[in-house]
């Protein structure tokens, strides 16, 4: 089982904080998680605000004192669709990723909050409690889904 918790560990490459940056719709968005928190607004002044974080996390804690302006539900269907694109994105622009994903093979993908299970964790990646792994593990199943795409024509 391949594991995502933090950047600096073997797989943390998958994760949406780790420092690849990505273009879209001709701005430039220092990491994964910067353009997944700016797709869920319309808002420039907002957008504009997480763009100019130098970390992923400030990214994301803009993102939530901004959520009064979200017009993407997080953890709903178009969250999704937009999670999707981003990794979609960082394969793309990064070949290097889309080769270690490759490389990765049938491996179960999952990211790891264990250590802060609650709210979204539980929905974007799984918990491991009582030797079990509770959650949906949504990231772990659109980084499998686009390893099996990628896959059929290699």
């Amino acid at each position: 089982m391949i594991l995502i918790r933090k950047v600096a560990d073997d797989y943390g490459w998958l994760g949406n904080m780790s420092p690849y940056p990505l273009e879209w719709e001709g701005k430039v968005f220092r990491t994964a998680e910067a353009l997944f928190q700016c797709l869920r607004f319309q808002d420039e002044d907002c957008i504009e605000e997480i763009l100019s974080q130098k970390s992923p996390m400030a990214a994301k804690m803009i993102a939530k004192r901004c959520k009064a302006s979200m017009v993407v539900v997080p953890m709903g269907p178009k969250d999704l669709e937009n999670m999707s694109l981003v990794l979609r994105l960082k394969i793309e622009q990064h070949p290097k990723v889309k080769e270690k994903l490759i490389e990765t093979g049938s491996e179960e993908i999952l990211e790891d909050c264990s250590k802060r299970a609650r709210g979204s964790g539980l929905f974007w990646g799984a918990a491991l409690k009582d030797g079990q792994w509770h959650g949906e593990n949504w990231l772990g199943k659109l980084w499998m889904e686009i390893r099996a795409e990628l896959s059929e024509f290699n």
